[in-house]
């Protein structure tokens, strides 16, 4: 695959242990990815590096390669398991030095909360921002949402892909789309869900017919 060529829409799980107590991360996730998911975040903070590798190769191996998978903040687990990228913090590491660290070209991510944010991503060579939290989410419970109004300041500061977080799921989605996002990055709405695969189903459903609509 192509390092810098994204699937349109975007449909990005991110990974959460603690959605997958009775069942196996990578079960849920090939479930998801059956139904749809085309970009896997592995996003295990707290989960140590030897542990954290041992994942993100089983699911490289489960989800096969035409599935983007990206890593969170760690380059050097992203080299280790043959990831296609690494998304970063905010603050996180600058796209030149994951580029001399790597060595290959990789899918360069960055999460921003503010249009300021995603405008330096942007000149800083990113290929993609996750943008949030757009609606509330028992995740961030209390917590300050944007909503939609502030994907639409995006698309008109930056002219590379957005996808929304936080809070969403099959009934707002195409809010997300609408408001110009290329896709969209769930947890609960596919990890807490009973069936992941029709989870993903419904949700891909709804950003391909909005991705449809726009191209009208």
């Amino acid at each position: 695959m192509v390092p810098w060529l994204l699937p349109e829409p975007i449909l990005c799980l991110v990974t959460d242990r603690s959605y997958c107590v009775d069942t196996s991360m990578v079960k849920k996730v090939s479930q998801a990815v059956e139904g749809g998911v085309n970009m896997v975040q592995v996003r295990e903070k707290n989960l140590p590096g030897q542990r954290l590798l041992e994942m993100a190769r089983e699911l490289r191996w489960a989800i096969g390669e035409k599935v983007l998978l990206v890593i969170n903040e760690r380059l050097d687990i992203a080299l280790a398991c043959g990831a296609d990228g690494v998304h970063l913090g905010e603050e996180g590491l600058g796209t030149s030095a994951v580029q001399k660290i790597s060595g290959r070209d990789m899918i360069i991510g960055r999460s921003v909360h503010s249009v300021d944010g995603a405008f330096w991503a942007q000149r800083d060579g990113v290929n993609y921002v996750i943008a949030g939290t757009i609606f509330p989410t028992d995740s961030h419970s209390g917590g300050r949402h944007t909503g939609a109004e502030f994907l639409v300041k995006l698309g008109a500061t930056i002219a590379i892909p957005y996808l929304g977080i936080g809070g969403i799921n099959a009934n707002n989605a195409k809010d997300v789309m609408d408001a110009g996002a290329a896709g969209v990055a769930v947890i609960s709405a596919i990890l807490g869900s009973d069936d992941p695969r029709a989870a993903a189903q419904d949700l891909r459903g709804v950003l391909d017919e909005a991705l449809r609509s726009r191209k009208l």
